[in-house]
């Protein structure tokens, strides 16, 4: 299959698969985005690094043939991404469409590998990934229970078209032993600048590795922690069932949340000239700069959307700043400029794109955010 331009594909996603921007769902200052994935192999082929390109490719044919059936995957558009140009894939990876893994290296993907975008819902799967299949659904704000009840019936109805790798004691049987058993897991993208700034944050994460959890940065496994965002999920996927993982995940990061909304009012009463100070420098070098690198935007972005959230910023939307954190990355800026850009110049894109938004800041409709991210694809 010879792969469309992928903005083109994109157009068959709902909101150019960047939905969970549009600040929708529950807690939206402190939660960006819920994702749940499931890790799923094929009986008959061999999988992991054992995986050969016949293995991989009798995978994604058997995909492709599998999801005009499936409900979920209705209008879904197939990607395959070892015939796609580098910048393309890596939009893709910016929004957290696929991972590192499905980006590939400087030799570029595996044949085989492929991304299925639903063209319905938030929805789609990465095909021959560190497993087989990895069945995503990315929604905005805290929604855990709605983006596990959208994957279960995609799981569900996608096992019934092909034949998973399922062991009866242990589960289904995944490439890396952690994800063994259930092959779920479920992640929340949260800002958690009260916690840094009052030095609470160590003891909180701590906590969370006592129960079970874990964190990480933007990009979820081997990225760092930057702008003070951090991605919880769940570590264990064997020995209880996907519902009670969800459930739990739920409960701890709405404890987290209480933590950060109480480090929130700490800072107002005791530090408020201080973070005010802080949050409008930030705003200010936002505004104003004319370069700015992407971990200087993202530590400034995290500035201002607290001081949004404190209402110490009124005007600004929670849409705008998800916004710039996603068409502010490097492919993103040379899909707008038409070429590569070295990094300078990337900074001075940067820069340039910040304030344009910022000054037109109001001047968007929020009830037409299709019409808005297609001008940002422009």
């Amino acid at each position: 299959m010879k792969a469309r331009d992928p903005i083109e594909d994109l157009t068959a996603v709902p909101d150019f698969g960047l939905g969970w921007l549009d600040a929708s769902g529950d807690h939206t200052d402190m939660v960006l985005s819920t994702r749940v994935r499931l890790a799923r192999n094929l009986q008959g082929h061999a999988f992991g690094p054992r995986a050969r390109v016949n293995d991989r490719e009798a995978v994604l044919e058997q995909v492709r043939e599998a999801k005009g059936r499936v409900g979920p995957l209705g209008g879904s558009t197939v990607v395959n991404l070892s015939s796609l140009d580098t910048r393309s894939r890596r939009i893709l990876h910016e929004r957290r469409l696929i991972s590192r893994e499905l980006l590939g290296d400087q030799s570029g993907p595996a044949r085989g590998t492929a991304v299925v975008l639903s063209g319905k819902q938030p929805l789609s799967v990465m095909v021959n990934e560190e497993d087989h299949l990895r069945l995503q659904s990315l929604v905005a704000g805290l929604r855990l229970q709605e983006a596990w009840s959208l994957v279960d019936r995609l799981d569900e109805e996608l096992g019934q078209q092909v034949p998973y790798a399922f062991h009866h004691e242990f589960g289904f049987l995944t490439s890396c032993p952690t994800n063994v058993g259930t092959g779920v897991r479920a992640s929340v993208l949260m800002h958690l600048p009260g916690l840094v700034l009052t030095k609470e944050i160590g003891k909180v994460l701590q906590g969370l590795t006592q129960v079970g959890l874990t964190f990480r940065g933007l990009y979820g496994e081997g990225s760092e922690v930057v702008g003070n965002f951090f991605q919880v999920s769940n570590q264990a996927t064997l020995g209880k069932s996907e519902e009670d993982l969800v459930d739990h995940l739920d409960q701890m990061v709405r404890r987290v949340i209480q933590f950060e909304t109480h480090a929130r009012q700490v800072l107002l009463r005791d530090a408020r000239a201080v973070t005010e100070d802080k949050i409008s420098r930030a705003y200010g070098l936002l505004r104003y700069a004319r370069t700015l690198s992407f971990e200087e935007l993202m530590n400034l972005l995290s500035g201002v959307r607290l001081g949004t959230s404190l209402k110490l910023l009124p005007g600004l939307r929670v849409y705008t700043l998800n916004k710039l954190m996603i068409f502010t990355q490097p492919a993103h800026l040379e899909q707008a400029a038409g070429r590569d850009l070295p990094p300078q110049e990337s900074d001075a894109h940067r820069a340039a794109y910040v304030r344009r938004v910022l000054a037109t800041e109001g001047d968007v409709d929020p009830d037409n955010f299709r019409d808005d991210v297609a001008g940002d694809l422009q």
